[in-house]
C-alpha cells in the first residue's frame, strides 16, 4: 500500500460506525471561535461604551451571527420530513451465485448502514402521520464503496416515466395560488392530475389503503420500487427487486387516529423510532430479493420494467438474504439526517440497472438535487456520506472541498504521475456495466403492456379484507370529498369504475356525484394474500405501548402481576394518572406516574389496562378525560383490559356490543374482563397479550362511539 492509499484508507468502525474523527465533545472544553481562538465573553457584543453602538471589529459577534444567518440549507423538494438511524446489515447466506456484491458473499458478514425514513409530500415542519408514501432509504458502507438502496414503503409508483415526475410533485404540493394544503393530497390539483394520467390508478389504490398511515417506521415494509439487476462473477444478469420486511409485522394507524396524532404529537414516528432504540428494542427488518431470469422477462401479464406494477410474491417468491438492525440514533440531526445524500445510482460491482424508465430518470435527478441542496459537487465528503472504501479520483476543487489532494496531475492519461490513479481491471474489483444489447428507433413512447392501468389495481382491491376495502372507500370519501371541482370528482368515480363498479358506486355516494353506469368486477381478478395487511405478523407484543389508567387506591397486586407479564412479553407500559408524581396503592405502596391526561392520549398507545381497587375506580369514573380515553381506544379497535371493580368503568363508558365478565375471564372483540377476586391473573394477562398482538379488532368498527 503506497503513501496516498494509507492516507485515504478509512477504518470502518471509527469512521462510519462511530465517525469519531468528525465528532466534537464540548463537555469540559473552553469556548472558541471557528478559528480556535478562545472566547472570554459571549453574552454581550463589543460596544463603544456601555450604551454605545456595536463595533464592527467584534470578530466573535460577526462570526456567530454570520454562521447563524446561513445555517439553513434548502430542504429536499420531496422527502423533506424525515428521520434516520445507524445500524448494520448482516448477510444470511452467500449470494455469489447471483451477484458479485461483496457485502452479500459471506454468511454472518456485517456491513454498517445508515437508514433514513421520510414522508414524501410535506415540508420539514409537517406531521409524521399524514397520509402519504413513506421513504425507506438505506446507505450500505461496503468495502467496494457506498451502495444506496433507495425505496418506499409501497412497492409501486404513481408514474411510469421520470419525465412526468415534476408534474406529479407540482400537483400534490400546496396549490401555488394559496399554498394550501400542506402535506396532503386531498385537493383539486392532485386529483386533476390523477384523472388526467390514468397510469396513477394502481398507486392511488395503495395510497388510499392503510399502507399510507403506518403505525410506525418499525412496522412498515420497504421496497426498491424500481427493477435492478444482479450480475454474478461470470457476467450473468438477472432482474431483481428488493423488499424489507419488519420482524414486528406490517401494521397501520386508523385514519381518525392519524389525524389526532398530527396535532397531539407531530413527531410521533420519529419519537417512536428513537424511543425504541433507547429502550434496546432495536428495529429489525429482513431483506428479501425477488429474482427473474432474463429469459423469463416477458412471461408475465405485466411488464417487469413498469414501476406502476407490483411483482406479486405469489408469482415471484422473495428469497430471504439478510437482516437489518438499527441500533444507534444520530448524534447530530442536521449533520447526519439532513446532510445524508442518497442516490439510486450509487451501486457496487454486482448490482446494475435495468431499463425501467422511472429509474433512468432518478439516476440523474438525485445527483442534480444534492448538488444544489448541499452546496456543490463535494457532498460525498460530508462525514455521513463518506465511504469506507478509499477514494482516488481526478475530481478537484468546487464548493466545500475537504480533501487535500497532493501531486501535480489531475487528469488521465498522464505520464508525470505514472498515470495515477489508474483504472482498476474488472478482475480486481473495477465496476463494469452489464453488457446488454440495446437497439431501437429514437421514440417517445412506451411498450404496450405499460398501457394496462387497471388489472393490478383490480387485483389489489380484490385481495383486501372487507375492513381494508371499507377503509379505502372512507379514504376516497375524505380525499375526493375535499376536491371542490365536481367535474374532477365525477372523473374520479368514472376512472375507478374500471377498477371495480361497486367501489366506484360507493365513492360516488360519499362525494356527491353520479354513480357509474357500468364498470369492472374486481372479484374476478387475481387474489394475492401478500397484498393484504390482514396476513401480517400477529404473534408478538414486543415494543407495544400499554397505558395503565390508575389513581390512588388501585389494587397493587393485580397491577404488578399484569404489568410483569406484559413486560416479560416485551411490551412497554406507562402509568397514566390525573397528576404527575406518585400514586398510592390500596396497600400503601407508591408508584411513579409517567404521564398525565393533559399531556397524552389513547392515540399514543396500543392498548389500555385498568386495574381494580374501589377508591381507584370511583375516582376514574368521575373523570371525563378517563372515559374519553377508554371510548377513543375502543373506537380505534385497540385491546382493553379491566378487572373486578374497573369493569364498572367500561359499563359507565359509551362502548357497547361486547360481552362483559360475570365471574370468569371473558375475551370478546379485544375486550378482556374478569369479575373474580380469585381469578388466575396469568391467564388474564395471557388473554390480554393475545388481544394486543392482534393489533386491531376490526369487528368493533361498526359500533358507534362518541370519541
Amino acid at each position: 500500500m503506497n503513501k496516498d492509499e494509507k492516507k485515504q484508507k478509512i477504518d470502518e468502525k471509527s469512521k462510519i460506525e462511530d465517525l469519531e474523527e468528525f465528532r466534537e465533545y464540548p463537555e469540559g472544553k473552553g469556548l472558541t471561535t471557528d478559528q480556535g481562538v478562545k472566547v472570554s465573553h459571549t453574552d454581550d457584543s463589543l460596544k463603544a461604551g456601555e450604551r454605545g453602538p456595536t463595533l464592527m471589529e467584534d470578530f466573535h459577534f460577526r462570526e456567530k451571527i454570520t454562521h447563524f444567518d446561513h445555517e439553513r440549507i434548502p430542504e429536499r423538494i420531496v422527502h423533506a420530513r424525515g428521520t434516520g438511524a445507524h445500524g448494520y446489515f448482516e448477510c444470511y447466506e452467500s449470494m455469489a451465485k447471483y451477484t458479485m456484491a461483496k457485502f452479500l458473499q459471506e454468511p454472518g458478514k456485517k456491513t454498517p448502514v445508515f437508514v433514513r425514513f421520510s414522508t414524501v409530500a410535506g415540508f420539514r415542519g409537517s406531521a409524521d402521520t399524514a397520509r402519504d408514501v413513506r421513504g425507506f432509504a438505506t446507505k450500505f458502507y461496503t468495502e467496494d464503496g457506498n451502495y444506496d438502496l433507495v425505496g418506499n414503503n409501497i412497492p409501486i409508483f404513481f408514474i411510469q416515466d421520470a419525465i412526468k415526475f415534476p408534474d406529479l410533485i407540482h400537483s400534490v404540493k400546496p396549490e401555488p395560488d394559496n399554498e394550501i394544503p400542506q402535506a396532503s393530497s386531498a385537493h383539486d390539483t392532485f386529483y386533476d392530475f390523477v384523472t388526467s394520467a390514468p397510469e396513477t390508478t394502481n398507486m392511488i389504490m395503495w395510497v388510499l389503503s392503510d399502507r399510507a398511515i403506518p403505525r410506525s417506521f418499525r412496522m412498515m415494509e420497504g421496497f426498491s420500487v424500481n427493477t435492478f439487476r444482479f450480475v454474478n462473477g461470470e457476467g450473468k444478469g438477472r432482474f431483481i427487486k428488493f423488499i424489507w420486511k419488519p420482524l414486528l409485522g406490517v401494521h397501520s394507524l386508523v385514519w381518525d387516529e392519524s389525524l389526532k396524532l398530527g396535532g397531539e404529537d407531530p413527531d410521533y414516528h420519529r419519537r417512536d423510532l428513537y424511543e425504541a432504540i433507547d429502550n434496546g428494542d432495536y428495529p429489525e427488518y429482513e431483506l428479501y430479493v425477488q429474482i427473474i431470469e432474463e429469459e423469463d422477462e416477458h412471461k408475465f401479464d405485466f411488464d417487469i420494467l413498469d414501476p406502476t406494477k407490483h411483482w406479486p410474491e405469489e408469482q415471484i417468491p422473495p428469497k430471504k438474504i439478510g437482516k437489518l438492525v438499527l441500533n444507534r440514533k444520530p448524534d447530530n440531526f442536521f449533520a447526519e439526517v439532513e446532510q445524508v445524500a442518497f442516490c439510486p445510482g450509487n451501486v457496487v460491482p454486482g448490482i446494475d440497472f435495468s431499463n425501467d424508465p422511472l429509474l433512468q430518470g432518478r439516476l440523474f435527478s438525485y445527483i442534480d438535487t444534492q448538488i444544489i441542496r448541499l452546496g456543490g459537487p463535494n457532498f460525498h465528503e460530508i462525514p455521513i456520506n463518506r465511504p469506507i472504501a478509499p477514494i482516488h479520483s481526478n475530481q478537484r476543487d468546487g464548493y466545500h472541498r475537504a480533501m487535500i489532494n497532493t501531486g501535480k496531475t489531475s487528469y488521465s492519461p498522464n505520464s508525470l504521475g505514472d498515470n495515477c490513479p489508474k483504472p482498476v481491471p474488472r478482475e480486481d474489483g473495477g465496476y463494469v456495466h452489464y453488457m446488454e444489447k440495446v437497439e431501437g428507433r429514437k421514440i417517445r413512447d412506451r411498450s404496450e403492456k405499460f398501457k394496462d392501468f387497471y388489472s393490478q389495481a383490480r387485483s389489489f382491491y380484490n385481495s383486501m379484507s372487507e375492513t381494508e376495502k371499507q377503509h379505502i372507500i372512507n379514504a376516497f370519501h375524505f380525499e375526493v370529498g375535499k376536491v371542490e371541482s365536481k367535474e374532477i370528482r365525477q372523473k374520479m368515480v368514472d376512472q375507478f369504475a374500471d377498477v371495480d363498479k361497486e367501489l366506484a358506486v360507493a365513492i360516488a355516494k360519499g362525494v356527491g356525484v353520479s354513480p357509474p353506469s357500468g364498470g369492472a368486477d374486481s372479484s374476478k381478478a387475481d387474489n394475492f394474500p401478500s397484498f393484504s395487511m390482514k396476513n401480517t405478523v400477529k404473534d408478538t407484543v414486543k415494543t407495544r405501548k400499554v397505558a395503565i389508567l390508575a389513581e390512588n387506591g388501585f389494587n397493587y397486586d393485580e397491577l404488578i402481576k399484569v404489568k410483569s407479564a406484559l413486560k416479560d412479553a416485551g411490551a412497554n407500559l406507562e402509568i397514566i394518572s390525573m397528576y404527575l408524581g406518585t400514586i398510592k396503592a390500596d396497600n400503601g405502596q407508591e408508584i411513579e406516574v409517567d404521564k398525565n391526561y393533559i399531556s397524552t392520549a389513547s392515540t399514543q398507545f396500543d392498548a389500555v389496562y385498568i386495574p381494580g381497587g374501589r377508591e381507584n375506580v370511583d375516582s376514574l369514573k368521575k373523570r371525563g378525560d378517563v372515559l374519553h380515553f377508554v371510548n377513543e381506544a375502543f373506537k380505534h379497535c385497540k385491546a382493553i383490559a379491566a378487572i373486578n371493580e374497573s369493569v364498572e368503568l367500561l359499563k359507565k363508558s359509551d362502548i357497547t356490543g361486547f360481552s362483559i365478565s360475570d365471574g370468569e375471564i371473558t375475551s370478546d372483540k379485544g375486550i378482556i374482563t374478569v369479575s373474580n377476586n380469585d381469578a388466575d391473573m396469568n391467564n388474564f394477562a395471557k388473554e390480554f397479550i393475545d388481544a394486543i398482538a392482534m393489533h386491531r379488532h376490526w369487528d368493533r368498527e361498526k359500533e358507534e362511539v362518541p370519541a
